[in-house]
């Protein structure tokens, strides 16, 4: 008797989303010059392998199965679809050049850990690398800025676990290039960004010896946390419409790519129109 059920499924993704992914996939295959007919699979059905993977979270011992090929092709067709479509997600400057352009009242900074599966690695002083005291789990750290809707805007490489938010920012760059654009495009972030508060707006603490906050700086924080409380669905909108992002068995370093690649896919799966003026940036 057979051990397995066979059934269709549909996904749940606009075709348009998944021919812009197999256009991209030919493009690769042209520049590599790969010949026709020596792959496995067409850019149409490689590009819904790749979809699945996003937003089902299908493992990748599924996908095989599902499309005759092996696990090893089917993890070198996934890592081809995340390069192409992370290639063309902007990069900080990019991003915050189309805020300021878009004319944001400001932007969000927040970050988010990316959980995966248990490693051991050592860091600098013998701690995990990977794992996050904060979050009590193994992952990796990113940083998103968003927009005052809660749209991300931008995403940034990952980080370890172990790392602190402000740690992360710094080593990305992101507290200088904020610093630029401060005067007409204002950041508003938590507490974990508290050593860059000449830069970065964040709630204000009770300093030691004071009994309490006076009433205006209640009412900034109270006015922050509104603020901040809608900029940090972007963090939603990705791991919800992503279940590939909830956790990440691949190699802990491509976080960061599969993040970049599932931005490019949330804005087409959303219509959300790039600038015409470059099309990496994304226009509001």
């Amino acid at each position: 008797m057979p051990t397995s059920v066979t059934y269709s499924a549909t996904l749940d993704v606009r075709r348009q989303t998944v021919l812009f992914l197999s256009a991209l996939l030919h493009a690769e295959r042209r520049r590599r010059g790969t010949r026709r007919g020596r792959r496995a699979l067409g850019c149409f059905t490689q590009a819904v392998l790749i979809l699945r993977w996003f937003c089902d979270g299908t493992r990748i011992r599924q996908l095989a199965a599902d499309h005759r090929i092996g696990g090893t092709t089917a993890y070198r067709y996934l890592h081809e679809g995340i390069d192409v479509l992370a290639a063309h997600a902007p990069d900080l400057r990019q991003a915050l050049n189309a805020a300021q352009q878009a004319g944001l009242t400001h932007i969000n900074l927040d970050g988010i850990l990316i959980a995966t599966d248990r490693v051991a690695t050592p860091g600098p002083n013998g701690a995990d690398l990977w794992w996050s005291g904060k979050h009590k789990h193994h992952g990796g750290n990113i940083q998103i800025i968003s927009a005052p809707d809660g749209r991300p805007l931008w995403v940034s490489d990952v980080r370890p676990g172990r790392e602190h938010d402000m740690t992360c920012a710094r080593h990305h760059g992101i507290v200088t290039a904020l610093a630029v654009v401060r005067a007409d495009l204002p950041t508003l972030a938590d507490l974990g960004y508290e050593g860059a508060a000449d830069v970065i707006h964040v709630p204000i603490k009770k300093k030691a010896g004071r009994r309490k906050l006076s009433d205006d700086e209640h009412t900034y924080n109270k006015l922050l946390r509104g603020l901040r409380g809608v900029g940090e669905r972007a963090n939603a909108l990705l791991t919800v419409t992503f279940k590939a992002l909830r956790r990440v068995s691949l190699d802990l370093w491509r976080i960061g790519k599969i993040i970049q690649a599932a931005l490019v896919l949330l804005y087409r799966e959303h219509e959300w129109t790039m600038s015409p003026s470059h099309d990496v940036i994304f226009s509001y």
